[in-house]
């Protein structure tokens, strides 16, 4: 195999932006590794299980993609994957203020890691797993903006058909 990036995060759920950035990191990179996270102190709406079935439901036909949990140091894990490279959405300047913190913390806990930022696309920009999350508590319509399994996965946790 070739270069390797490492997309972290906890897709909580995975959206359109984040398949976005997907697809144009697999120009870059001959395989992603998405590591999801499986941070018990955050409070998600789906369980592990649940993320990483969404997430291989909606990347299942590109054999370059591959799905795993992590957990612990993230430049721990990466470097346990014999590649230095994180891959980083930002939507905004202030996804990255935040970013930028945690790719400095990260370079100062391992100086081979190396953190790449790709901004999302145009049609993307105002959504995050968290309004996703928000509009189809309330039964809003989210069609469109993530996979359709997200799609269905939302409306089952929120009680709406």
């Amino acid at each position: 195999m070739g270069k390797m990036v490492i997309y972290p995060g906890s897709f909580d759920p995975i959206t359109n932006g984040h398949l976005s950035i997907l697809r144009r990191a697999l120009t870059i990179f001959d395989a992603v590794t998405i590591a999801v996270a499986s941070d018990p102190m955050k409070k998600t709406l789906f369980n592990l299980e649940e993320r990483m079935e969404m997430i291989r439901e909606s990347t299942k036909n590109d054999d370059k993609v591959f799905i795993e949990p992590f957990s612990g140091l993230l430049v721990d894990y990466v470097a346990g994957k014999n590649t230095n490279i994180i891959l980083r959405g930002i939507r905004a300047l202030s996804d990255f203020e935040y970013e930028f913190q945690l790719s400095l913390m990260n370079r100062k806990l391992n100086r081979n890691i190396q953190t790449i930022f790709m901004m999302t696309d145009y049609r993307w920009f105002y959504i995050s797993s968290s309004i996703i999350k928000e509009a189809a508590s309330l039964g809003g319509s989210i069609n469109g903006l993530v996979p359709e399994i997200v799609c269905k996965k939302l409306k089952e946790k929120f009680g709406f058909q």
